[in-house]
């Protein structure tokens, strides 16, 4: 057995550094998945059936970012609510078996230029073969997004086999239980601090997936290396999100779904079974708009940027320096006059 110490975001800070920043306004977010993909906010909404329909995405992308629209419906639901999306920029899901190249045929045609291929393990041999197959038909005419992997291995692969970007975590969601079922995974920011260091011969894109819970983690993740983070839990609870808004009593209380895709009410309600149990299904508060919650997140960034007098997430990533904290400076670290006895 080989010991390694693998760091998650609790387990850092980021030194604070000089700066000359005098606003946040100096700061620019702006990030590409390609020369075709320009973005000016370095987040993408989870191709959840809970997250990322039409309306998410319209409003993920009127902010600066990316919404991916989910895979669990059938291939003529899912290029309906592709239409709706009224950017320039398109992008949904699809899975590495069954109907996965009817349904890209369909969403290209219907305006998508990125196919995230969305499967939990993605460092498989039927991913190897479904890139190939979408490089064969497509070229370099869609932006495909693969994932996810959780090593500087399985990075390297996706890439040579084809990937443009690639989903890096695995097991680390807020509704995910696939490290307590399987006993597999790596903590989030560990998967980003090897995949940057993987040898290949382009530039393939990294997008920290998962673990994710506030500003600051999504600061060291960018810092660490990801070009993206991909978020689902941060968006739950919006109305935005598919689903209705479940009322209490006296009409207090509301709330809506959100759940892992390997959940077995979501399998269910995808295909009428289900073949493992690696997610769960709850309800969370509902939190109205998701704008104030983006451009909270984006205050959060552009001022974790200027901590490290950072003025885009390049200069973020060549200055950042990370230290390990104890526990006791993981408690020192939050807000904790609650805490008090």
């Amino acid at each position: 057995m080989t010991e390694v110490t693998a760091f998650s975001y609790d387990d850092v800070l980021l030194v604070p550094q000089y700066s000359d920043i005098l606003s946040r306004k100096e700061v620019s977010l702006e990030c590409e998945l390609d020369s075709a993909n320009k973005f000016n906010l370095p987040i993408i909404s989870s191709p959840m059936d809970t997250i990322t329909e039409t309306q998410m995405a319209n409003s993920i992308q009127e902010l600066g970012g990316l919404g991916v629209i989910h895979r669990y419906n059938s291939i003529e639901e899912q290029v309906r609510l592709l239409c709706g999306v009224n950017h320039s920029t398109k992008a949904a899901a699809i899975g590495i078996s069954g109907d996965y190249l009817d349904r890209a045929a369909a969403l290209v045609e219907a305006g998508a230029n990125i196919l995230c291929l969305d499967v939990a393990h993605g460092h498989h041999i039927m991913m190897c073969e479904a890139l190939y197959k979408l490089r064969v038909v497509y070229d370099t005419n869609v932006h495909l997004m693969a994932g996810n992997v959780a090593t500087k291995k399985g990075f390297e692969d996706l890439a040579n086999w084809g990937a443009d970007s690639i989903r890096c975590n695995i097991g680390g969601g807020s509704i995910c239980s696939t490290r307590i079922q399987t006993g597999h995974g790596v903590p989030g920011l560990h998967t980003i601090l090897e995949c940057i260091g993987a040898d290949i011969d382009r530039d393939v894109k990294i997008i920290a997936d998962g673990g994710l819970r506030n500003s600051g983690d999504i600061v060291k993740a960018l810092a660490a290396g990801a070009d993206f983070v991909m978020i689902g839990s941060l968006l739950s609870g919006t109305t935005e999100t598919p689903g209705d808004i479940i009322h209490g009593l006296h009409n207090e209380d509301k709330k809506k779904v959100y759940r892992g895709m390997a959940s077995k009410e979501a399998q269910y309600d995808w295909r009428g079974k289900h073949s493992s149990n690696e997610g769960i299904t709850t309800h969370v508060p509902y939190r109205g708009a998701v704008r104030p919650i983006i451009e909270d997140l984006t205050n959060g960034i552009r001022s974790g940027l200027s901590y490290s007098g950072a003025r885009s997430i390049p200069e973020l990533q060549l200055k950042s320096k990370f230290i390990v904290q104890t526990p006791s400076g993981q408690t020192e670290s939050g807000t904790h006059i609650l805490n008090r006895k």
